[in-house]
Parts: structure tokens; sequence; C-alpha cells
């Protein structure tokens, strides 16, 4: 049985319906590189390797079948943008860092194939030289071993790995030889598998499953009007291979979700820590609103205020932080996922723990809106204070835990 073989597994028996439960340890990591030349080596198919430069990115994770663009300043990573298109590969591998664990790779990255480069100089000739390059992912790619691991110690020059390159056909094919997983990948033309398609795909259960799941989440954000929402007459892609009907195209959408989630709360908290900088001018300063500064020095702020700025920091990265982990570490398993019935059945499970939080939240709020209504006494009185103060703790919970989702950049994808 192959090492993703057992991550699956294992994955399947710990986790259940929390892929993302143990953050980080949930994915597949490499061993961690020592400045040496004996990097370890993973059971590899040696007429499927491949040896391509590596770029790792930190907190940046990307399903294939989309574009991207990179800013590049590095030495080294010119030199390798040099090289690639000097040998016209003009391919390399991007695969994430643990943020926790120093010189840690996934195991699972994807192929960036170079589309477009402009050179930008500066106007005197010190000034250092950048490459905006923009690429497409084309594929998933495991990495067996890296060649010269010193390189990352000494910043010389790029980090080579040895690794195989999945296209269209899946993890599953490749490392076992399975006929099923074959035939899927010569059979998927990217078409959009419909419910009413009479040639339903050999996936068809499947794919109505994460219909249906993917429509009763949108019934629940609209009945809750969310700030952050799909449209009711969304469009799942669910059919495998590439193309505008690829599910990857789904994984990046709710990918969007999330970081569209992301943005919404912290500007939330960042409009609501304005508001006492404001009224701290108005009431402290005595300035009027046309008056007021358009920058404000820390050192002006009183003590309080100082410490409100300190304590809004901490709140942002315990509030924010798990969002960001759920972006790319959701991407991340669908990268591990073996076929194309498991990114179903991942993505399945995201989308219904999302359905699930959102019934929670409802459930809170028809609590407290019934609440709302008792007749306050004096003897009573406090219940406002006591309600006040728990919906705040149970809206900070609800950002805390705010974790399982993601899918396509594409217009009017959300409302």
């Amino acid at each position: 049985m192959s090492n993703f073989d057992d991550c699956e597994e294992e994955n399947d028996a710990d986790n259940g319906a929390e892929p993302l439960k143990y953050g980080f340890d949930c994915i597949e990591w490499l061993p961690p590189l020592t400045n040496t030349n004996d990097s370890p080596t993973l059971p590899s198919h040696q007429d499927q390797v491949e040896v391509l430069p590596l770029l790792p990115l930190c907190g940046i994770v990307y399903p294939p079948n989309t574009e991207h663009v990179l800013d590049v300043t590095e030495p080294a990573y010119l030199q390798m943008y040099n090289d690639i298109l000097k040998n016209d590969t003009k391919r390399f591998v991007v695969t994430m860092c643990h943020p926790e664990q120093e010189s840690t790779f996934a195991k699972v990255g994807v192929v960036y194939e170079l589309k477009e480069l402009k050179e930008i100089r500066g106007d005197a000739a010190e000034d250092p030289i950048k490459y905006i390059c923009n690429h497409e992912v084309t594929g998933r790619v495991l990495l067996n071993r890296i060649l010269n691991p010193e390189a990352l110690m000494s910043g010389d020059t790029y980090l080579r790995v040895e690794g195989t390159i999945f296209g269209e056909a899946d993890m599953e094919a490749i490392e076992e030889g399975d006929s099923h997983s074959q035939d899927e990948s010569k059979t998927s033309t990217g078409s959009s598998k419909s419910l009413m398609d009479p040639t339903p795909s050999l996936f068809y259960e499947e794919e109505r499953r994460l219909q249906e799941s993917f429509k009763l989440l949108v019934d629940k954000q609209h009945e809750l009007d969310e700030d952050v929402m799909f449209n009711s007459s969304q469009n799942l892609c669910v059919a495998s291979g590439k193309g505008e009907n690829s599910l990857w195209n789904t994984v990046r959408l709710w990918q969007s979700f999330i970081e569209e989630r992301l943005g919404g709360i912290q500007n939330e908290m960042q409009r609501e820590f304005q508001k006492k900088v404001i009224a701290f001018l108005e009431q402290g300063e005595g300035l009027e609103e046309f008056d007021l500064p358009s920058t404000v020095d820390f050192d002006d702020l009183p003590p309080s205020l100082q410490q409100e700025v300190d304590h809004h920091q901490q709140r942002m990265q315990v509030e924010l932080r798990p969002l960001l982990l759920e972006s790319s570490l959701t991407v991340q398993k669908m990268l591990e996922t073996k076929d194309h019935k498991a990114r179903l059945e991942l993505l399945c499970i995201f989308i219904n723990n999302e359905r699930k939080r959102l019934e929670a939240k409802s459930a809170l709020k028809r609590m407290f809106a019934g609440l709302s209504k008792t007749v306050l006494t004096e003897e009573n009185a406090h219940v406002l204070e006591l309600q006040d103060n728990i919906s705040r703790l149970l809206e900070e919970e609800y950002k805390k835990k705010d974790q399982e989702i993601l899918l396509m950049d594409e217009p009017n994808s959300f409302q």
C-alpha cells in the first residue's frame, strides 16, 4: 500500500466528518530538510519521475485549472525563471511550507506553467530587477525527494525536486494501476454532468449529493441573509478532469468564499476599532467631524486606547487565524485526494459542515429573539445585560470555529 493510501485511511478513521480537525497534522509533510545531501527518498515511479525547480510558498495553495501571478525579486528565483525559459520547460513545482516547522514542505504540490513574464527595471542601474509572471496551474505532483537541500540554507540557488506529476490521471491510477481510475481519466472530457444528463458519469451519485448539499447551503445562506453568500442560481461544477466545468473550479470558488468571509470579518473588526478612535478624537480632543485627521500616531493615543490597539491586534490574530488556515488547508486536502470520487465526498463534507454552522447560528438567533421579548422588571433587568454578553461571546465563538469550506473566481458568484 502506498504512502498516499496510508494517509487517506488514517484521515478517514481519525477525522470522520472533520477533515481539518487536527490542523496542520492532517496534511502529509516531507521530513524536515537538513543542510546535507541525504534528503529522504520516498517511493517513486521511475518511468514517471521528473526533476523540476521547487518554489515553496507559505500560506498560498491553489488548485489545478487556475491562473496566478507572482512577483519575483529574489536572485535565486530570478535565476530559476531564466533557466526554465532557457531550457524551454517553463514549468516548476509549488508546494506549501509548514508554517510552524522550519524547512518542512507538503508532500503534494502543484505544477506551475509559465505563460507570460514581464521584466521590470528601476530607473537607476543599481535598482533591483523584478519579474511579474503569470502562470497556469496544470496538475499535481507527489514530491519524492529534494535533490539539493543545502540550497535552502545558502540561498545561492533554488531547490530542485524529484517528483511524480499527475495530469488527468489520478494518484490512484498511477500508484496502483487502478483500472477504475484510469477509465475515469480517459473518459473525462470536463463537460458538465448535470442531474438531467441521460449518460451520467461513473460518480453520478456523489455528484448528485454534492449538488444537493450545495443547494441546501445556499438556501440557508439566503434565509439568514449572510454577508457573504452564493447566488441562488449558482451552478456547481462537478465534472472530473479539466475544463470550465471541472470540479477543481468549484474548489477554487469555495476557497474564494472563505477569503470573502475572511475579508468581511476583518473589515468589520477594523470598523469597530475605528469608531472607538473617532469617539476619542471627538470627545477627548473636542474635534468636529470635519476636523478629524486622516491618520493618528499610536503615541498620541491615551494609554487605555493603546491597550485597545494591542487587544485589537491580538483579537484579529485569534479570530482570523482559523479562516486563514482553512483557506490553505482545505485546498491542500483536496490536492491529496486520490481520485475524483474522494474529492466529491470531501467537498461535500466541507459544504455540509458550513451549513451545520449556519443552522446552529440560526437556532441561537431564534433563542435570543424569544428572550428579547421577555418583559423585564427591576428583578430581572440583569437578563438583558447577560443576553448582550452571551451574544457577544457566541459571536466570537462563531468566528473562532469557522472551519471547513471552499469554490472558482467568476463574476456574480457571491452576493
